[in-house]
């Protein structure tokens, strides 16, 4: 049994408690923190957990706990990661680590120096259907990559104050498209990126939080392989989630999903549902397999299945990616130092 304490009760903090409560029968809920104790003490009570506190650091102090689950807000990823590699706790930790490269380097030697185990959460990986269409790749039943295409649309923009400090669409959106990219060609790095976009959605978005909404990307890989990645901020629709990769041997498509899959044809048309309108109710199997994945790690001391390195590939990507838009031009990974 892995006694683990969840630091940060936000939204995504109460699905990764939930999912360690009642969902991992290998694991226990020992304690939350959360800067906003009133929230902390919220889930606690829904999850009957008896240890609760404001200061993260009190979990840390605990010997009693093995691993912690990083929830909170993520300028303080990097700091949290160190602490708890020096504390001897293993660590899950959601993306990203940072948006500075000197500090996810500073927090990946603190967990190498402490020789526990680092997850960086990339749910996208731990999909049923991306885990399966990236299963046949990895086996070569599709050949070799020549064209992929990853569309990522978000049914609304989230609130101007929030994307102030989120990083940039690059780092808040499109990195989960950047891990995907790493995901499903995993024999060949990305080596060049070009980026376009613009504020189409809201004029806010850029007047305030000086950033766009809008964009699409082109990915070289060194084996001569391209991806495009397409995202918006706002699709009327639904959360638009959807991935094809082609190869010479075959291709493999991943498409919306659905709260059902009734198709109903009629002499007005075709109708069925729209897909689901929030990440959390299409990634809901994701989160629960993750964090798993995670515990299973632990338990059978095996590797991580996203490494700390995962986690820090996408940022350089992203960094690439903003130069590309600035600059107008495809920037080489190798020019981010």
């Amino acid at each position: 049994m892995l006694n683990i304490g969840l630091i940060g009760a936000g939204r995504i903090g109460q699905i990764h408690g939930e999912s360690i409560a009642n969902r991992n029968p290998n694991a226990n809920l020992a304690a939350i923190s959360d800067v906003h104790l009133p929230s902390a003490q919220a889930l606690a009570e829904r999850l009957h957990v008896k240890n609760v506190y404001t200061d993260h650091r009190d979990i840390l102090a605990d010997p009693t706990i093995d691993a912690v689950a990083i929830c909170s807000s993520s300028n303080v990823h990097a700091q949290q990661i160190k602490e708890a590699a020096e504390a001897g706790k293993h660590i899950f930790c959601e993306k990203p680590i940072a948006t500075d490269l000197a500090k996810i380097d500073e927090a990946l030697a603190a967990v190498e120096k402490a020789g526990v185990k680092l997850l960086v959460a990339f749910q996208r990986r731990f999909d049923p259907s991306f885990a399966a269409a990236q299963a046949k790749v990895a086996a070569g039943e599709l050949g070799d990559p020549r064209l992929i295409i990853i569309t990522s649309r978000d049914p609304a923009p989230p609130p101007v104050e929030y994307l102030k400090a989120s990083g940039g669409l690059f780092n808040d959106m499109t990195i989960h498209d950047f891990d995907m990219a790493r995901f499903l060609v995993p024999d060949s790095p990305i080596v060049e990126v070009y980026a376009t976009g613009g504020t189409l959605v809201d004029e806010k978005i850029g007047t305030e939080a000086n950033d766009i909404d809008t964009a699409a990307l082109i990915l070289k890989y060194e084996n001569g392989a391209t991806a495009i990645i397409n995202n918006c901020r706002q699709s009327d629709y639904g959360y638009d989630q959807r991935i094809e990769w082609f190869g010479s041997k075959g291709q493999v498509q991943v498409n919306n999903h659905q709260p059902n899959q009734a198709v109903i044809s009629t002499a007005a048309g075709v109708e069925s549902a729209l897909p689901y309108h929030f990440f959390l109710e299409r990634y809901m199997d994701a989160y629960v397999n993750e964090m798993q994945a995670f515990i299973d790690c632990v338990n059978n001391d095996t590797a991580p299945i996203v490494s700390g390195i995962d986690g820090r590939w996408p940022v350089v990507i992203a960094k690439a990616a903003a130069l590309s838009l600035q600059e107008n031009r495809p920037v080489l990974i190798s020019e981010i130092k």
